[in-house]
């Protein structure tokens, strides 16, 4: 299986825009939050990965198929300063379970090299377990966990801090 990891152009930004939707609608079976009257969740930052230079949307593909995204920014998840962060990450279902999330964020590790913050819902096992695993395979020190409560419904998050 070939898993490529691609920079979104401004002209792909509307299937940015809907993988968004699947995205935040899969997670607001954890964090509870609503979409709006028209019946979407709208990520009020797609925009941003187009105009700021610290913010990068990628495309994960599988076998040429698009399977996925991830969304980089130099935002810290806590007190504590980091290099990059993981704003969003998605995989399709029909892509799950085949090493594919992991081989794209290994790709994305190596070209964003430095510290890290990864925040998670700690409702989201899955989640948990898969964040859990990648930051302990490539961290090259210690993976530190801070607690965070910024989810819609205040539940409490983590946020997993180490080196690339």
């Amino acid at each position: 299986m070939i898993v490529g990891v691609k920079r979104v152009r401004i002209p792909q930004k509307d299937t940015l825009a809907n993988l968004l939707e699947k995205y935040e609608y899969e997670l607001s079976q954890y964090d509870k939050r609503p979409f709006n009257a028209q019946g979407l969740f709208n990520y009020e930052y797609l925009n941003s990965y187009f105009i700021d230079e610290n913010r990068y949307a990628y495309f994960i593909y599988s076998n040429g198929n698009l399977a996925g995204f991830a969304l980089i920014n130099k935002i810290p998840e806590c007190a504590q300063p980091c290099d990059w962060s993981v704003a969003e990450f998605f995989i399709a279902y029909p892509y799950r379970r085949k090493r594919i999330a992991t081989r794209a964020m290994v790709e994305i590790f190596r070209h964003h090299v430095g510290a890290w913050h990864i925040k998670y819902n700690n409702k989201n096992v899955a989640g948990v377990n898969f964040w859990n695993n990648i930051a302990q395979a490539v961290a090259k020190n210690k993976v530190e966990v801070f607690r965070t409560k910024d989810f819609y419904d205040n539940s409490l998050g983590k946020v997993l801090m180490f080196e690339t």
